[in-house]
């Protein structure tokens, strides 16, 4: 199956997705959104990383910032960050470049390593993009993370790439329906910058009465 491009999807959603489904519904399917110090540090990051399109040669590495991919079958577009080309025997051509050269995907992230594999996904989808258009295997990239100031190396295996074909087909299907979950508490809640949109205590309280009860206590204490 392949998609059209009127109907791609965020590549960036995925990592949404991954963390919370209705985090990703509320972004991407009603179109709300609410800063915190988390997200202005991420923008402020990536913004450091590329204000616009640019590439660079150095060696035998062509370093390319703000590159737009896309892929059909995943039904995804974007932007990486940085995307590093290495020489290599097995790799494409690149217009204006002799050698043949392999690209690997570089994210930076605000923070440190993450327990869940939300970033990783991320990354694996943008190696399956690029993978398909560049007609070559990309089977590594790099995590960059702010807090720790240091790459972390992403393996892409066969399993990995399923998982996000799977994804992204559910993606698709919430958004073709325009469906929002159900709030659900988890401890990722406290740290999200759609808390107050989202209200997810409501979904640990016994009815609207006790979370406005409980809401208007704190708000006199």
């Amino acid at each position: 199956m392949e998609y059209d491009e009127d109907d791609y999807l965020l590549l960036s959603g995925i990592q949404h997705y991954a963390f919370c489904k209705r985090q990703w519904a509320l972004i991407h399917i009603e179109q709300q959104w609410q800063e915190n110090v988390r997200t202005v540090e991420g923008s402020l990051l990536h913004k450091k990383v590329h204000d616009s399109f640019s590439f660079e040669k150095r060696g035998e590495v062509l370093t390319v910032r703000g590159l737009r991919i896309h892929s059909r079958q995943l039904g995804f577009s974007g932007e990486c960050d940085v995307v590093e080309f290495y020489e290599d025997s097995g790799g494409t051509r690149l217009s204006d470049h002799r050698g043949l050269y392999r690209p690997y995907p570089v994210e930076y992230k605000k923070g440190s390593p993450k327990t869940t594999d939300a970033d990783i996904l991320q990354m694996a989808a943008q190696a399956m993009c690029l993978e398909e258009m560049f007609c070559v295997s990309v089977c590594e990239g790099a995590l960059y993370y702010g807090e720790i100031r240091r790459r972390e190396k992403v393996f892409i295996d066969d399993a990995m790439r399923e998982k996000v074909r799977g994804i992204s087909a559910d993606m698709h299907r919430m958004y073709e329906r325009r469906y929002t979950p159900r709030v659900r508490w988890t401890k990722g809640c406290s740290a999200c910058s759609l808390r107050d949109i989202c209200l997810p205590r409501m979904g640990k309280v016994a009815s609207v009465r006790t979370y406005i009860d409980d809401t208007l206590k704190e708000g006199a204490e």
